[in-house]
């Protein structure tokens, strides 16, 4: 399992991920699941992967097997709009389906993927994808300015509380990194390292990419400062009076 998070904010995105791959308690592996694809003043794009892992990496082999093609339409450096660049991720995730699926599915293998896709094509404002197993897709909005694939349900409570269109960066990053410590302290499928990657808006370059370890300063005292503000608050708050 997994779990990604993808922002669209005024001021530009946010994209993080964790690294961890279980394909039960004897394999656990560590796996990127964070694809940037980059062309300087022209477009960045962001894909982040959750589910099965030959699937999602047959999907980015069929993508940029066909970026590298120079006779094709179905080039993500060719799309005129984020909204076409994400139907040509659907596809790709479709003929990843329709070629393993029924051999995976006979063996009871779960072959289901989700996918966040998202960035800027010039010309156009910043725009966010989430594509599911079937590779259609839905897109962010102002009123649901992010999207989540994996184990979502332990970090969203503080994402929903916190962050809106207008939070800063800062504070967007922060907040996820909370959600993120709320998530590997309560499912083990789920650990680090997390990447992170800030695109700021207009920017048509990578804006801050980073790779947060285990001992990460920031990280540490940020779990520690949670975990134990969460305690005192907790401790502050009245027990019900009508079991006094």
């Amino acid at each position: 399992m997994t779990y990604c998070v993808a922002i669209l904010l005024d001021s530009g995105m946010l994209f993080a991920s964790d690294s961890r791959t279980n394909a039960g308690v004897d394999h656990i592996a560590t796996f990127s699941k964070m694809r940037v694809f980059e062309k300087r003043d022209d477009r960045v794009m962001v894909l982040l992967s959750s589910g099965n892992l030959a699937i999602t990496q047959g999907v980015l082999n069929l993508i940029e097997r066909r970026s590298r093609a120079t006779d094709g339409d179905d080039s993500i450096w060719k799309a005129t709009s984020m909204y076409d660049a994400a139907t040509m991720v659907g596809d790709a995730l479709r003929e990843m389906q329709r070629r393993d699926g029924p051999y995976l599915s006979q063996n009871n293998i779960d072959y289901s993927a989700t996918l966040l896709f998202g960035g800027q094509i010039r010309g156009e404002a910043p725009r966010l994808f989430n594509i599911y197993s079937q590779g259609n897709f839905i897109e962010a909005t102002p009123d649901n300015l992010y999207f989540q694939v994996g184990e979502s349900k332990y970090g969203k409570p503080v994402l929903d509380r916190v962050v809106t269109p207008g939070t800063p960066m800062a504070e967007a990053a922060k907040c996820v990194l909370i959600s993120f410590d709320s998530t590997i302290r309560s499912n083990i499928s789920v650990g680090l390292p997390i990447e992170m990657l800030w695109y700021p808006r207009d920017a048509l370059r990578v804006g801050i990419h980073k790779r947060i370890v285990e001992g990460d300063p920031y990280f540490t005292m940020l779990r520690q400062g949670w975990g134990g503000g969460l305690r005192r608050v907790f401790g502050e708050l009245p027990n019900p009076d009508w079991l006094s």
